[in-house]
Formats: C-alpha cells, sequence, structure tokens
C-alpha cells in the first residue's frame, strides 16, 4: 500500500471527524463515549458498550453503521442462543440435478459491524463463537476457514445493573475487546437537548466514509510512531497493575487479583495512537496515552472479592497505576 500524502492524511481526518458531527445528530451529549468508539474503530479493535437501558448504546452503534455504509448486522443474545446462530449452520437442500446437498447459511458474524446486543446474556460457549472472529478476523467451521469482510467491527452492549438470567464475560473474551466504554446519563441539559432532537433523528444520514477509507484511515493510524519514552510509560503501566509488583500502588494490592496483559499494553497504544490522529498529530503525546488508559484497562483487571464487595473502580485502579508509572 503507497504511504499516503500528508494532504490524503488531512483529508481522512477530516472526513473521520465528519464522521464524529454526524453520529452526534443522533447519539447526543455523550462525546466521550462517541470519541472512544470512534477510537476502537479507527485503531481495529472492539468496543464493550456498558451502561443502563435507555442510554442510546445501540443507536450509537446503528448510527455510526449508517454513517460509515457499511454492512450491518444486530445480534440479539439470549440464553438459548447457539454457535450456529451466529457462525452459521449447514442446510440440507435439493440439488438442481437431483439429489440433495448441503448449503452453508452464513450467520450474522459475516458482516462488517457487528452489533452483539445483551452480550452477557449469552452462554459462554455461544460467546466463545465470537473469539476466532475478534482475534483473526477468520471463522473456522465445519473444519473450512472462511475469512471476514474489511474492516470487520464489533461493538457488544451490556446492562451493568441486571445480573438475572446473564453470564458475565470471561477474562478470555474481554480480553478481545480494545475499550470498554462506559455509557453514563446524560445531564438534565442533555436530556432535554435529547427531547429536542427527537424529531431530527429519524431523518437519514448519508455514509461519511467508504469502507476503503476506513481501511485506509486504520492503516494510517497503526503506522503513527510511538517514542520509547511512551512504550516504557505503557508499559509500566501496565505492569503496576500486578498486586505483585513492587511498582504496584497499595490500593491494586489490596484490590486486584490479576493486572493486565500485555495486549492491555497494545490496547493503549493503539487508541492513543487513534486520538492522536483526530486531535491532527502523527505522534502519540503522554496526554494522548492519559486519556486512554481507563476505558483499555478496566475490563482488564480482576479484582479481589473485597474489591468487588467495596465497589471499588478498576478504571479507577488504572488510573493510579498510570500515575504511579508516570512518576
Amino acid at each position: 500500500m503507497t504511504q499516503p500524502t500528508e494532504e490524503r492524511i488531512a483529508a481522512l481526518r477530516d472526513k473521520a471527524r465528519a464522521l464524529r458531527d454526524a453520529v452526534e445528530t443522533r447519539f447526543v451529549d455523550q462525546r466521550a463515549a462517541t470519541d472512544d468508539l470512534l477510537r476502537g474503530l479507527l485503531a481495529g479493535g472492539h468496543v464493550l458498550l456498558e451502561g443502563a437501558p435507555g442510554l442510546g448504546k445501540t443507536t450509537l452503534v446503528r448510527t455510526v453503521a449508517e454513517c460509515l455504509g457499511l454492512t450491518f448486522r444486530r445480534l440479539q443474545c439470549t440464553p438459548d442462543l447457539m454457535p450456529a446462530d451466529v457462525l452459521g449452520m449447514r442446510i440440507l437442500e435439493e440439488a438442481p440435478g437431483g439429489g440433495h446437498r448441503f448449503h452453508f447459511e452464513r450467520g450474522p458474524v459475516f458482516t462488517q459491524i457487528l452489533l452483539t446486543d445483551e452480550i452477557n446474556r449469552a452462554t459462554p460457549r455461544t460467546q466463545s463463537a465470537l473469539l476466532e472472529a475478534m482475534q483473526e478476523r477468520q471463522v473456522t467451521v465445519f473444519g473450512e476457514t472462511l475469512p471476514l469482510d474489511r474492516p470487520f467491527f464489533v461493538a457488544a452492549t451490556q446492562n451493568p445493573i441486571e445480573m438475572e438470567g446473564t453470564y458475565p464475560l470471561p477474562e478470555a473474551q474481554l480480553d478481545r475487546f480494545l475499550l470498554r466504554v462506559d455509557v453514563p446519563s446524560p445531564s438534565a441539559d442533555g436530556i432535554v437537548h435529547i427531547l429536542e432532537t427527537d424529531q431530527a433523528a429519524q431523518d437519514d444520514i448519508e455514509p461519511v466514509l467508504t469502507a476503503e477509507e476506513i481501511i485506509e484511515l486504520q492503516s494510517v493510524t497503526a503506522s503513527i510512531p510511538a517514542s520509547s519514552d511512551i512504550l516504557e510509560l505503557a508499559a509500566r503501566t501496565v505492569i503496576a497493575t500486578h498486586p505483585s509488583d513492587e511498582t504496584a500502588p497499595d490500593s491494586v494490592r489490596r484490590n486486584v487479583r490479576y493486572g493486565a496483559s500485555p495486549r492491555g499494553a497494545q490496547a493503549m497504544l493503539g487508541a492513543a495512537r487513534a486520538r492522536a490522529l483526530l486531535s491532527g498529530r502523527l505522534h502519540i503525546t503522554t496526554e494522548d496515552l492519559e486519556a486512554v488508559v481507563q476505558p483499555c484497562l478496566r475490563h482488564r483487571l480482576v479484582l479481589t472479592y473485597e474489591g468487588e464487595a467495596a465497589g471499588v473502580s478498576a478504571g479507577g485502579l488504572a488510573q493510579e497505576s498510570f500515575e504511579r508509572a508516570r512518576a
């Protein structure tokens, strides 16, 4: 792939910002959540959206899909959902010349943007059907490996306040998400804005970016260099989340069983690169790294029973680890 010129990079960056503006015509008063989702997309990762019902998580993902003009499928997770409902199944049908043959009916995973709604309502067996797709952009069914379309982006939602009939995501599944985005309740002014824009939200949105441009943006994002100081800071931050390490803050030692893996450091760099690009820079700053510490690491820390009972914030612990690493 030819290295894009500065003019081309600037044009792509402007389109990415236009994408954010278009999304905010429907998903209002949630700039932080919107930015995190777009950073995950530009970094080539996947995003887990967590928030109470009615905050617009599904609206956000659907709007992004419309603004990109990509193929979009929604998977509504329930306890009776089976892996075949995700990947696809073989169907016996009559052959044109007589007799019968098997036809593979592709599942919803064969798309470019997959919304996995209420992912924690699916059983662990069904959740695991997404692991290969999310990590390797391919699926293996009936002994055959099939590539997925590019770009391939999974946005999953879960409701943190309803535990009945849910299956907590295992650490291996959580680690496949580049970011975990907490979607907060809007302010009173934000709710007024939502009510005012309700009618406009029904209008069609013209695609802002094509699939080829998204792939090009992802390539540009991945090519943004990181200095040795930034690499070391990301590494020290991850190490400081391990309670057995001497650099870990006291709060981490008390409340964390297992810290983040090296994939957490990779996630921080990817999201920081995306933030830098959207900010008009082709280099990563310490501020970029700090802005993505919590969404990149909060789902990668396994708390102790005492920490969970006390309601300790995993994001807060990740932030403390970053402050210790930066000191």
